[in-house]
């Protein structure tokens, strides 16, 4: 018999982060709905939400305690089993793209020394490609199992979008690559810790990688599967409670795990601009981390709610043509760029 010996207090610290992360990203996507209404506002030259609690602030609690007592609806004519499936995948996918993240470097807890990252695979980029994939099934079963034209034509329009916008974002990222040199997270925010940040070697694939993450997450304005105006509400038209809840708080947390990616690929990720963490103490330096990549992640959040609080919404064909007549050849165009650069350089030298 062969005996595995378990290393129980790796399992516990991993568990901890874990249950850490999760609840992080589900009070920041409450709180994003209270921001972004309070953004709007700001634009529109309103108020926003200013009567739950003092400035608002116990809205986002009010808004979901509505959503658990509100009453529980399946329709008759629908798949019940996939209809209850489509929310809990949505929601499920949303949350495992953040296992891959940095959140902050290595600080020293109860004699051990504890990584801020749930795991880092050496494969960590795609990992999230594989997740954000497996997320599209959420979409189409919630928008299917309906039994409703309208929640199955935004479903359709939203997987053609997501399949679309995922290849020239994948063809940004390979330039990434090839300048970093792994596709593990870890190591490429180490590398801009040490040296420059990957936006002054990889600007034109930041930008493309940005605008595909806007179309990831159906933020406006490329928010075609929710076109009230053509499809009544969208794909989860017949959703109600908190099943309608899951929807809407994947599609935040996607929003912040999305940002959190961008931080990390091009912006450094944990790294505090301009100053040296190494003369710093492991449990300083680990939060002042963690504060760093929170403060990128916030102001790319902002980013994306100006941009849809700015622009018009895109008709299908102009959205269609983005992705694969002007996206796609650019990020080619990138890649090849970054190689001859690259080889340029190994010639140099």
């Amino acid at each position: 018999m062969i005996l595995f010996a378990l290393d129980w207090a790796f399992i516990l610290e991993k568990l901890i982060l874990i249950a850490v992360v999760i609840t992080v990203s589900l009070v920041v996507a409450m709180y994003a709905t209270y921001v972004e209404r309070k953004f709007a506002g700001f634009i529109q030259d309103r108020h926003g939400p200013n009567r739950a609690g003092p400035f608002g602030l116990l809205q986002p609690l009010a808004d979901g305690i509505k959503l658990f007592f509100k009453e529980e609806i399946i329709p008759n004519n629908s798949n019940k089993l996939l209809f209850v499936l489509g929310p809990c995948l949505a929601m499920l996918t949303a949350m495992m793209t953040s296992a891959v993240i940095p959140w902050g470097g290595t600080v020293e807890m109860f004699g051990r020394n504890v990584t801020l990252q749930i795991t880092d695979i050496n494969i960590g980029i795609l990992y999230v490609f594989g997740v954000v994939s497996i997320g599209v099934y959420g979409m189409m079963l919630g928008g299917w199992a309906s039994n409703n034209k309208f929640s199955l034509m935004a479903a359709l329009r939203g997987a053609s979008q997501a399949i679309s916008y995922e290849l020239p974002m994948g063809l940004s990222l390979i330039a990434l690559l090839m300048v970093s040199g792994t596709p593990m997270l870890g190591e490429i925010t180490e590398q801009q810790v040490s040296g420059f940040w990957n936006i002054v070697y990889q600007p034109v694939g930041f930008l493309i990688f940005f605008v595909c993450a806007l179309a990831e997450c159906n933020r406006a304005p490329f928010d075609l599967p929710e076109a009230e105006s053509e499809l009544n509400m969208g794909y989860h038209q017949e959703y109600s409670s908190m099943k309608l809840g899951f929807f809407l708080f994947a599609e935040y947390i996607n929003m912040f795990i999305s940002c959190a990616i961008i931080a990390t690929l091009f912006f450094g990720g944990y790294d505090i601009p301009f100053v040296d963490e190494s003369t710093w103490s492991g449990g300083a330096a680990a939060i002042g981390g963690v504060l760093a990549l929170m403060t990128k992640t916030f102001i790319l959040i902002l980013v994306f709610m100006w941009i849809r609080w700015t622009l018009p919404r895109f008709r299908y064909d102009q959205l269609m043509n983005l992705g694969w007549k002007s996206l796609i050849p650019l990020a080619l165009l990138n890649m090849v760029a970054t190689g001859a650069v690259i080889l340029l350089t190994m010639k140099g030298n």
